[in-house]
């Protein structure tokens, strides 16, 4: 008998095979799953975007200056509303090219550039 086994049996427990994995082995075509990605507000302008945004990812906007601002895509897919020192986040759902700006400061602006899932 294994020590295992003596210890098992000492303390009344029944050892059993590992129970059969259940479920469809993963598909060899599935992509990474959904991620966070972050895009701090800082000093009146957007931080970079990062590289990598998958459609289905997520995007956590932080407004780490005192004035509200907003993440707004000029084709209207998404607007954020971010007051002093709060973040927001978007789902994109999609993939393509997203100018996005501060409503209220036009001059703050970048691009969103999103893979297909």
């Amino acid at each position: 008998m294994s020590r295992l086994t003596i210890l098992a049996a000492g303390a009344g427990l029944t050892l059993l095979p590992s129970p059969p994995t259940l479920g469809a082995p993963a598909s060899p075509t599935a992509g990474p799953a959904p991620r966070v990605h972050k895009v701090v507000i800082d000093k009146m302008k957007f931080g970079p975007v990062p590289a990598g945004i998958r459609a289905g990812d997520t995007i956590l906007w932080i407004n780490r200056d005192m004035f509200r601002h907003t993440a707004t895509a000029r084709d209207k897919s998404f607007n954020i509303d971010l007051p002093a020192g709060k973040s927001g986040k978007t789902v994109v759902t999609k993939g393509g090219k997203f100018p996005f700006y501060c409503v209220y400061h036009p001059g703050m602006k970048g691009d969103l550039t999103v893979a297909p899932r």
